[in-house]
């Protein structure tokens, strides 16, 4: 899976797109300053940088001239790197791809759209997401596509984003509110307990042999539910 480096410093819209990108199978590290990315950046190695341009100490630009520096320590200098920012003017957007950025996207933006943005420019620079396999399932998350056996499946968009938050927390239990959680749509579509109910009960019925008796989605009585394979 693709790991995302996301540099933020407005709680909300860390935790919205947090939730946004793990549904879709992405690992999220955030940082909510220029000191706390450039510290992140120098211990681990991201497949793509997420940076506001604003900083509370700094500014995204600064950020990526760190990603971007040609040193022998560096672990990120071919990470792509997309700008978000609340400055939507041209001078803006120059300036970031005369930076080496490869992308530049306004707030506010569309949720689908920067996933979608986002694994156009993973699946370009070769970074994309793994293959995930569970028995005779596979999950491609870069293409969005599923197979079960030679057989393509379709998922609704749902269905979909309940798979890989299995699939991204593969061998864990997840309980009934994490689940909800995570699946949330912050384009505004309410996700209950009666819905996550259904949506198992599809989701089972299209990738287990025997929805009856799950194999890949387990009941953990008490406690949620589990991924393994």
């Amino acid at each position: 899976m693709a790991k995302i480096l996301l540099v933020e410093d407005d709680a909300d819209i860390v935790e919205n797109l947090s939730a946004l990108l793990s549904a879709e199978g992405f690992t999220v590290k955030s940082a909510g300053t220029q000191q706390q990315a450039v510290d992140l950046l120098s211990g681990e190695r991201f497949d793509l940088a997420l940076l506001d341009i604003s900083l509370p100490d700094g500014s995204g630009y600064a950020v990526c001239s760190v990603i971007k520096a040609d040193t022998e320590d560096n672990l990120n200098r071919d990470v792509p790197v997309v700008f978000i920012t609340a400055y939507d003017d041209e001078a803006s957007a120059v300036a970031s791809l005369d930076m080496g950025a490869d992308d530049y996207i306004s707030k506010p933006f569309r949720p689908r759209e920067l996933v979608l943005r986002l694994k156009n420019i993973l699946r370009r620079t070769g970074n994309a997401s793994a293959v995930y396999k569970i028995g005779d399932l596979t999950v491609d998350a870069a293409k969005g596509v599923v197979h079960k056996g030679d057989r393509e499946l379709f998922l609704s968009v749902l269905e979909y984003r309940l798979l890989l938050v299995f699939l991204n927390h593969k061998d864990q239990i997840l309980s009934r509110e994490k689940l909800i959680e995570e699946i949330w749509d912050i384009a505004g579509e309410y996700v209950n307990d009666n819905t996550l109910t259904v949506y198992i009960k599809r989701l089972r019925g299209k990738i287990e042999n025997d929805p009856q008796h799950p194999e890949i989605i387990r009941t953990v009585r008490g406690k949620g539910y589990k991924i393994s394979g």
